[in-house]
């Protein structure tokens, strides 16, 4: 009778796929015919080419058998371009092999797993698909990427690189009943680069936010690759409860993975890998409750509070629910830091000395409570003597047989913290594993249920410290990135070796720069250049003279206010060996005014800029990754650098990196630089100034501020070995005390002082 049972399902289920049609589309109208009418185990395929200014609502309902399906007919070859976006809506509905590139979404997401609120996506998926640089014209202008609703939904198996806009590329929503407990699944997907953005709101993923931070997600995470995810400090924000982030790995991304909000996160088996030339790469941050923090491992993070490799931070008692709870009943276990500086940071954003200029609902005063941090390893080739920095007193955190194999010589002592040889190999440029298993002796409450260590192997055998457990596979060393993502990109990798181009006068100038491809170096004879309208840069580009002692000299004659030089997005310029010459009413540079989608470039070396109205004018919603003043000199304009125009003060700024160096300065009429970020917003970390060995005279005397170098609100000042001579200002320059900003070894005379305001009061954002 059984037999005869099955047989009849196994027939009933032939038929039923029998009935499965695939239906090659060629148009939008074929399209929206196919889904109207597809059922249950019906393939849908798009024909190659190029779909254009597309708006996919794709419904349905499939089966877990026999799901709906929408696929490229070729991976790769059918791409989703302008104006587009993709959105779903019913059950078992999958995805497969699109392409978004050279364009953006006209709503708030490129894939939605949501049409409207009535038309919610359960049980679908969405695999090997690719969205490149589909950003916004505008980079304040928000969007989401991907954006998940409903519940049991997966993104599996896609690239998703180049997000430079406002907003987190991937969202997972939690507003209402239907969207909790949701189970959804980000497996195996590789996050490429996500550039800089200059303030807040430039996570990669972000699960839940500030209004329903206590809803369960019961989200994961896991197997995914993320490379130099830039976009602000926080590459994941967990805004909700009961989410897991198992087994990825942070390839030198400058940001944490934070547990902003919300309770009972597993955080297991990642791994966080830095390098020498950044601070900002960091580990964990930890905020709330009942975390568990087990078998990383983390190498060469070399950030500091916010960014430092294990960050547990002070709370707000009583805490607002958008602001920081108390840290309460977490567990640290079984991790291993390799190389990393001062890698644990307790009471991280203690504040208790700013109630002069923040509210009392800002004021981090509640320290971590019921901790527990055991069978830990900190290892370092050179001996770091500080591995633990307590911002406010460490009396919540119960210490066990944790070992370091340098002296402890931070104020954080405890029996439970041993220093003793360590021997370790090295497996690969980032995996060092210990020669011989280490055992502890301590189990904590629930300590059996941590089953296995980072590489999978099991951890009932032994109760060995640290992340690693013997032996270990030589292959666990390496990292292909062919593991993560699709299975059909190519990830570019190879670069052409840089073309050069000489040119002796402007008509050839023009036409070189308009021909240049990425990298092309343009070398100009020495001479006169005479320019009518501005020179575009929209790429990567070197323009120099060939010979250092003679100068090329550019003449500008365009309109007032036009520049020399219109940095356009992902324009770079390298710009050497010249000079130029306005009339007092031009810029040398300026951004668009609007659509500038991605950051721009500038190095300016060995160049003399004079008699313009402003040598750099950077719009509101412009960004520079980068910008270089080296071995140069500016006379004669009216104003020096603008980075100023964001002034909504939600934390936003122009710059990322601004260098200033070995140059000389005079007859500058009001400020030399004026470098703004506005708001209270204690998680951005910039911008970043560097003025150094720089000459400043007769300037700022038509400055309205009296200051002659305007940094408010950045964070990160360095003003050393500088002359400043008979600039009549009141200031130089009014530094962030708590910030750590003071002059140095800087030359005075008849140029105003430094000041240092400890506080700086600011205006709130939330």
């Amino acid at each position: 009778m059984k037999k005869l049972f099955f047989l009849s399902v196994a027939f009933l289920l032939f038929a039923f796929n029998g009935n499965a049609k695939s239906i090659k589309v060629n148009n939008q109208a074929e399209l929206q015919a196919a889904i109207k009418n597809a059922v249950a185990g019906d393939e849908i395929i798009l024909a190659n080419g190029v779909w254009k200014d597309v708006q996919i609502k794709f419904t349905g309902n499939g089966t877990s058998t026999a799901p709906i399906v929408l696929r490229a007919e070729t991976v790769g070859k059918v791409t989703i371009e302008g104006v587009s976006d993709l959105k779903l809506g019913g059950t078992y509905l999958e995805v497969k092999g699109l392409y978004f590139k050279n364009g953006y979404t006209p709503s708030a997401t490129v894939i939605d797993f949501h049409i409207d609120k009535k038309n919610i996506a359960n049980h679908c998926k969405v695999s090997q698909c690719v969205i490149e640089d589909f950003t916004q014209l505008n980079r304040v202008r928000d969007d989401h990427w991907v954006e998940f609703w409903g519940r049991n939904n997966q993104l599996d198996h896609c690239y998703i690189t180049g997000k430079s806009n406002q907003g987190p590329t991937i969202m997972v929503i939690l507003k209402g009943n239907e969207h909790i407990n949701n189970h959804h699944q980000i497996t195996n997907n590789h996050f490429g680069p996500r550039p800089r953005k200059g303030g807040p709101h430039g996570e990669t993923i972000q699960v839940g936010d500030s209004g329903t931070s206590m809803a369960p997600s019961f989200t994961l995470i896991a197997n995914n690759f993320f490379e130099r995810c830039d976009g602000e400090v926080e590459i994941i924000s967990n805004k909700s409860n009961n989410n897991e982030y198992r087994n990825n790995i942070f390839y030198k991304s400058e940001g944490s993975l934070v547990l902003r909000h919300g309770n009972y996160c597993t955080i297991d088996g990642n791994i966080f890998i830095g390098d020498e030339n950044s601070d900002f790469m960091g580990g964990v941050r930890v905020v709330n409750t009942g975390h568990w923090i087990t078998n990383n491992y983390f190498y060469k993070i070399k950030g500091e509070e916010f960014r430092s490799a294990l960050a547990v931070m002070n709370g707000v008692p009583k805490s607002p629910q958008n602001r920081y709870n108390q840290v309460t009943d977490a567990v640290i276990a079984y991790n291993t830091f390799v190389d990393c500086i001062t890698p644990w940071q307790f009471s991280v954003g203690a504040n208790m000395n700013k109630s002069d200029v923040l509210p009392a609902q800002e004021i981090r005063s509640a320290r971590p409570d019921r901790i527990v941090v055991a069978n830990n390893i900190i290892y370092n080739q050179t001996p770091n003597d500080f591995p633990i920095k307590a911002y406010d007193k460490v009396d919540g955190v119960l210490f066990k047989n944790n070992i370091l194999n340098s002296p402890n010589n931070s104020d954080v002592k405890d029996k439970g913290i041993q220093t003793e040889s360590i021997t370790v190999a090295k497996m690969s440029d980032w995996l060092y594993v210990p020669t011989v298993n280490k055992t502890s002796d301590y189990k904590g409450f629930d300590f059996e249920n941590i089953k296995k260590d980072l590489f999978g192997n099991d951890r009932e055998a032994a109760n060995v410290v640290g992340a690693i457990i013997l032996p270990v596979n030589k292959k666990k060393g390496s990292i292909d990135v062919k593991d993560y993502g699709t299975n059909w990109f190519p990830i570019k990798t190879a670069t052409e070796a840089p073309k050069t181009v000489q040119v002796t006068n402007t008509k050839e100038l023009v036409s070189a720069l308009d021909k240049a491809t990425a990298g092309t170096i343009i070398e100009l004879k020495k001479g006169v250049y005479a320019l009518d309208a501005s020179l575009v840069i929209n790429k990567s580009v070197t323009i120099k003279a060939k010979d250092k002692k003679s100068k090329a000299t550019l003449v500008y004659k365009g309109e007032a206010k036009s520049p020399v030089f219109l940095m356009e997005p992902k324009g770079n310029l390298r710009l050497e060996n010249m000079i130029l010459k306005g009339n007092k009413e031009q810029y040398a540079f300026a951004t668009l005014q609007k659509n500038m989608k991605s950051a721009y470039n500038l190095w300016v070396n060995n160049v003399e800029i004079n008699e313009f109205d402003t040598v750099l004018n950077a719009y509101k919603d412009a960004f520079a990754d980068t910008i270089s003043i080296d071995n140069s000199i500016v006379k004669n304009c009216k104003r020096g650098i603008r980075l100023a125009d964001e002034d909504e003060d939600l934390g936003e700024y122009n710059a990322e990196f601004v260098y200033i160096k070995n140059s000389k300065f005079d007859a500058i009429q009001s400020s030399i630089l004026d470098y703004y970020r506005g708001g209270y917003d204690e998680s951005t970390i910039g911008g970043n100034l560097v003025f150094e060995n720089n000459t400043v005279t007769n300037s700022g005397k038509e400055e309205p501020t009296g200051i002659l170098v305007k940094t408010r609100g950045i964070v990160n000042v360095s003003i050393a070995k500088n002359s400043f001579v008979n600039n009549p200002v009141t200031l130089i320059a009014l530094l962030w005390g708590e910030k750590g900003q003071a002059p140095k070894d800087n030359n005075i005379k008849n140029s105003g002082e430094f000041k240092i305001e400890e506080n700086l009061k600011q205006k709130m954002m939330y």
